[in-house]
């Protein structure tokens, strides 16, 4: 039987038969083909002079604060230093920084073709063998370097076995928290501001294909489908379409309950993607098929405000925490609350972003950082009525010379919530 094209298969399914033609999934995927094109294509990746100039800033802060090598294992701040991209296992695979000259990098013997393929920088690879310690490579390479008694920062997701493994084979150096990664992840240039740009740009264009399209009974699935279709077609790497709907928008991270989309009800959808390593974080809530109710048009401008005093908030200099705190204060005038109480606001106010959807530093009470040129939060003040209904919405914002700047602007109302 040939294949039916994918007008046909669009035709079938229009006409009530994609049961039996074609799934859901596929059929998201055909329409946003139809529909779409992609943003990223001529995005550029971070070069070879920008991971250079990370090594560089990295070296110079570890000579000032006495640190004499680093150990970075796979993961975000692997990629940022040396483009590696690789999986945690039993098997150690790792960057060592020393704080002059060339990286090293350790793996296993049998892994290193793979390694070497999204090897970025200049560096000495190492390798073991399946009976040998991975970490006699590592002693070597300081020895030689006369850092057996050094300092050795840890990067802050490094595994305890590994710690172990270095305290074993280098028992007269001594193990230090690595503060250097964060500090320099921790303030994007401007190449990595460019990539979160398009991140934001993919996901707010998924977002205007996705939203029309929502219909009455449709599963939090299914919306995610259509989602997740525009987010591949526009370029982008789908990390998350967290979709709740009705009394489940009352809880951040949704409920395990059966969620169809009826009228008159909440739609809160929490979205994200990766361009070239940089993520989006965007959330958008509305009322479907119905006019907003009293409540629900309240407790939607309620947080729309908390936005805007976020923003206004996030001045140069400034604890991050103050952010939350002009929040919920504003919050707490208002009935909500107090402090994490509900109904009100019971999470963070924001989160850093950056290569990671979650990162240092957090817009929440208490933290002290100050905020700083490069820095990139989500500002997402929800607002959570058990049992009733929840909004959200989020939008991302680094801070420039001049103050903050959105990567997404919020929307104007609950009747136009794409914006």
């Amino acid at each position: 039987m040939p294949t039916p094209d994918r007008r046909t298969l669009l035709r079938t399914a229009a006409a009530g038969l994609a049961t039996a033609a074609i799934s859901p999934r596929l059929f998201a995927q055909e329409r946003a083909g139809e529909a779409l094109a992609s943003l990223t294509g001529r995005v550029p990746p971070i070069g070879k002079a920008e991971r250079a100039d990370r090594l560089a800033r990295a070296q110079a802060m570890m000579q000032a604060q006495g640190i004499d090598a680093l150990l970075i294992e796979p993961g975000a701040s692997l990629i940022y230093y040396s483009g590696i991209r690789w999986h945690r296992s039993e098997r150690l695979t790792a960057l060592v920084i020393p704080a002059s000259g060339a990286p090293l990098v350790v793996c296993p013997f049998f892994e290193k073709p793979s390694i070497d393929e999204s090897l970025a920088i200049p560096a000495e690879v190492r390798v073991w063998q399946e009976h040998e310690s991975p970490y006699a490579p590592i002693a070597d390479f300081l020895k030689a370097k006369g850092l057996a008694k050094g300092r050795i920062g840890i990067e802050e997701t490094v595994r305890y076995f590994a710690v172990d493994g270095m305290k074993a084979a280098l028992p007269a150096a001594t193990l230090v928290e690595d503060s250097v990664t964060r500090a320099i992840r921790m303030r994007k240039t401007a190449a990595e501001i460019a990539l979160m740009q398009v991140a934001a740009d993919v996901t707010m264009a998924a977002y205007r294909w996705t939203w029309p399209q929502v219909k009455a009974g449709m599963t939090p699935a299914d919306i995610g489908a259509l989602m997740s279709a525009a987010t591949k077609h526009l370029g982008g790497k789908v990390e998350f379409n967290l979709i709740l709907l009705g009394e489940a928008a009352a809880y951040p991270h949704g409920s395990g309950k059966p969620q169809a989309v009826k009228s008159g009800e909440v739609v809160l959808m929490d979205c994200g993607c990766t361009v070239e390593d940089y993520q989006s974080d965007i959330s958008r809530t509305f009322v479907y098929g119905a006019t907003p109710t009293v409540q629900q048009r309240k407790v939607w401008n309620d947080v729309s405000q908390g936005q805007k005093i976020a923003f206004s908030a996030a001045k140069l200099g400034v604890a991050a925490g103050s952010v939350d705190d002009a929040v919920r204060g504003y919050y707490e005038k208002l009935g909500y609350g107090p402090g994490y109480a509900l109904p009100g606001l019971s999470h963070r106010t924001g989160h850093g972003i950056g290569m990671e959807g979650h990162e240092p530093v957090n817009l929440v009470h208490g933290e002290t950082t100050k905020l700083d040129v490069g820095m990139c939060f989500s500002n997402e003040p929800g607002l959570y009525l058990p049992g009733t209904m929840g909004v959200r919405m989020e939008d991302c914002f680094h801070m420039t010379a001049q103050g903050p700047a959105w990567f997404s602007r919020p929307p104007v109302s609950i009747e136009q919530p794409i914006g």
